[in-house]
C-alpha cells in the first residue's frame, strides 16, 4: 500500500479504536451482547489492520498508543465482571488485621455487626459469591490491601488503585515482550497483537483481572533463564503460582528441560518464592477454607466449557443428572496425565521450545475445564506470540461469544454460540498441531 496513504490511515485507525474502547468500557453493558460483539469485532479488526499495515511502526508509537487507551479507561466501573467487590472486601479485612480466609462475607456480616459500615454493605450487595470463602491467594490479598488502604471507603478510588497497579504490570509485560522478541529475533510489531488486543485491554485494565501479572512473572522467569540467573527465574515462576496457582501445572516442563532440571538454584529460588507466597495460609489454618473454596469452584461452577459440556450431556443421558462431581476429578486426572505426557514427549531443548510447551499445556488444560472465563486465556496468549501458533490468538476473538450468556435473563449459555466459538478454536488447533506444512500467521 502507498506509504502516504498508510501515514494518513494509521492515525485514523488508532483514533477510531481508542474511541471504540472508551465507548465499550463506559457505556455498553455486558447484557447488550450484540452491541458488545459489534464493538469487540470492530476493535479486533482494527488491531489486525494496524498489525498488517504497520510494517515499520516503531515500538514507541505502539506503546504510547496502547497506554493512552488504557489510561482512558481509568475511571470506568467494570462492566464485564463483578469480581472487584470481593477484591475490595478482602482488602478491607486485611487492612483491619482480619483474616479474609476465616469467614465468608455472609458470615462475617452476621458475626461482626459492630464492624459493619455502609461501604462494606455496598460491597456485599455487589458481590457475586458472598457465601464462599475467599479463593484468592495471599499475593492477591497484598494487592487488595493496597487498594483498600488507599480507597478510604470509596469504591471508585479502590477500583482506580487496582487499575493503576494492573496498568503498571501491563507496562512491564510490554517491555518484557519487547526484550524477548529482540532476543529471539522476532518482529517487534507482534507487540500490537498483545498491546491492542481487546480481550487483554478489557479484561485486565477494564475488568481488573490479574492474569496480566501472571504473564509478567512468567516472562520474567523466561528472561532470567536467558540471563542464566536461574534462582531468580525460579523465584519469578514461584511468584506466578502465588498470584494465580495455575502456573504450578508447568512443574513437569522444568523437569523435562535440562537447564532447569539440573539447576539447584532454580529449585531453591522456586521453593523460597512459593513458601513466601503461601506461608500465610498456615495462619489460623486458613488453608482449610482456601482449599474448600477451590474444591467448590472446581466441583460446582460451569461456564464456557467445551469437552466438559459434551461429557456432561452424556452423563445426563446415562444417569439422568448433572455428573459434575464425578466428571471433574476424571478430567483433572486426564489433564495431569496429558501434562506429564507432553512434557516427556517434547523435551524442550531451548527456551522457545519450553515456551511452546507451556502454550500447549495451557491449551490442553483449558479445553478440559468446566469453567473457562475469557481472562484465563491471557497468559497463554501472550506466551503464544513467541511460537507463531494461532489457536490462542483466534480464541481471544472467539471467546467473546461466551458473553452471550449475560444477555439472557437466566444467564443461560447458547449451544449455538458455544459451537461457533469452539469450532473456530478447533480449526485453529488443527492448523497449528495437525496440518502439515502450515505457515504461521505471524512472520518470524
Amino acid at each position: 500500500m502507498n506509504k502516504q496513504l498508510n501515514k494518513r490511515l494509521i492515525p485514523s485507525i488508532w483514533l477510531s479504536i481508542t474511541v471504540g474502547f472508551f465507548y465499550l468500557a463506559y457505556y455498553i453493558p455486558r447484557e447488550n451482547f450484540w452491541l458488545t460483539f459489534s464493538f469487540y469485532s470492530f476493535l479486533f479488526g482494527g488491531m489486525l489492520v494496524l498489525y498488517f499495515l504497520s510494517a515499520q511502526l516503531k515500538w514507541q508509537w505502539i506503546f504510547v498508543g496502547g497506554l493512552l487507551i488504557r489510561l482512558s479507561l481509568l475511571l470506568a466501573i467494570p462492566k464485564w465482571s463483578d469480581d472487584y467487590p470481593r477484591f475490595l472486601w478482602d482488602g478491607e479485612l486485611v487492612k483491619t488485621s482480619q483474616n479474609p480466609y476465616l469467614e465468608t462475607p455472609e458470615t462475617w456480616l452476621q458475626n461482626h455487626t459492630e464492624g459493619a459500615n455502609p461501604y462494606l454493605a455496598d460491597l456485599f450487595e455487589a458481590m457475586n459469591s458472598p457465601q464462599y470463602f475467599s479463593v484468592y491467594p495471599p499475593l492477591n490479598q497484598a494487592v487488595f490491601y493496597i487498594a483498600a488502604w488507599g480507597a478510604n471507603f470509596d469504591t471508585k478510588t479502590g477500583i482506580l488503585i487496582l487499575r493503576v497497579i494492573l496498568i503498571l504490570g501491563e507496562i512491564g509485560v510490554f517491555f518484557g515482550l519487547l526484550k524477548l522478541f529482540d532476543h529471539f529475533q522476532l518482529v517487534g510489531k507482534r507487540l500490537i497483537l498483545y498491546w491492542l488486543n481487546p480481550l487483554v485491554i478489557m479484561e485486565i485494565t477494564g475488568n481488573l483481572h490479574f492474569e496480566g501479572l501472571v504473564l509478567l512473572l512468567l516472562l520474567a522467569s523466561v528472561y532470567m533463564l536467558r540471563k542464566n540467573r536461574n534462582a531468580l527465574s525460579g523465584g519469578y515462576w514461584g511468584l506466578s503460582i502465588g498470584m494465580k496457582l495455575l502456573p504450578f501445572m508447568l512443574v513437569p516442563t522444568f523437569f523435562s528441560f535440562e537447564k532447569t532440571r539440573k539447576s539447584k538454584a532454580f529449585w531453591v529460588g522456586s521453593a523460597i518464592a512459593i513458601v513466601a507466597s503461601f506461608a500465610w495460609l498456615l495462619i489460623d489454618n486458613s488453608w482449610v477454607h482456601f482449599l474448600q473454596s477451590l474444591k467448590l469452584y472446581q466441583g460446582k461452577f460451569e461456564f464456557n466449557a467445551s469437552i466438559y459440556y459434551l461429557l456432561r450431556e452424556v452423563g445426563y443421558w446415562v444417569k439422568g443428572y448433572n455428573v459434575i462431581g464425578e466428571l471433574t476429578p476424571i478430567l483433572s486426572g486426564i489433564t495431569l496425565v496429558g501434562i506429564l505426557y507432553f512434557s516427556w514427549k517434547r523435551r524442550p531443548q531451548d527456551l522457545l521450545q519450553l515456551v511452546d510447551l507451556w502454550v500447549l499445556i495451557y491449551l490442553f488444560y483449558l479445553i478440559l475445564q468446566p469453567v473457562v472465563h475469557p481472562w484465563y486465556l491471557i497468559p497463554a496468549f501472550g506466551l503464544s506470540l513467541f511460537t507463531g501458533k494461532k489457536a490462542f490468538m483466534i480464541w481471544t476473538f472467539a471467546v467473546i461469544f461466551s458473553y452471550q450468556a449475560y444477555g439472557d435473563p437466566n444467564y443461560l449459555e447458547s449451544p449455538v454460540f458455544l459451537f461457533i466459538e469452539y469450532s473456530m478454536l478447533a480449526l485453529a488447533i488443527y492448523w497449528d498441531y495437525f496440518k502439515t506444512n502450515s505457515k504461521s500467521l505471524l512472520p518470524t
